[in-house]
């Protein structure tokens, strides 16, 4: 039996996106974060529009966003020399178990693992994170009502 081709990963800025792309993206962090966890902050934070900030996702089967994660870019690191933030890291319900997450992560670390990053990880699920060299640093914090550990992940 023939293997399904595996979509390609998107990357767009803000201004790239199109109106169909963010809803999608919107809709898929919504019904994960708002609706399935319960998350008690607001997700949108007016950071996606910045001009540095990167959205990366894998296109579903139906039109719609099958994975996604952003990356933000501070002025001013929160750990250690770390500048770029990896976050809002989401697989559809419908699409989890296929390894997406960890292929948008493989392709921020091929972007920017020159670069130190500092992520802020659900705590259970922390060793998706660990399989990219990223390291706890911190005690467990709440946010957004869910367990948290930061992370940072070394240049190279």
């Amino acid at each position: 039996m023939p293997l399904e081709p595996t979509p390609p990963i998107v990357q767009k800025s803000w201004s790239e996106l199109t109106t169909a792309e963010l809803y999608e993206i919107i809709k898929l962090r919504t019904d994960v974060f708002f609706v399935e966890q319960r998350v008690s902050e607001s997700e949108l934070d007016r950071r996606d529009s910045e001009p540095t900030t990167q959205h990366l996702w894998i296109p579903g089967e139906n039109g719609d966003v099958a994975a996604y994660l952003r990356v933000l870019r501070d002025e001013v690191a929160e750990y250690g020399d770390a500048y770029r933030l990896p976050g809002r890291v989401v697989v559809g319900a419908a699409y989890r178990g296929r390894g997406l997450a960890q292929r948008l992560l493989a392709r921020v670390v091929e972007l920017y693992g020159a670069e130190s990053m500092l992520l802020h990880s659900q705590s259970y699920i922390q060793s998706l994170y660990a399989a990219f060299d990223f390291v706890v640093v911190g005690d467990e914090f709440i946010e957004g009502g869910i367990p948290h550990r930061t992370m940072f992940r070394a240049a190279r």
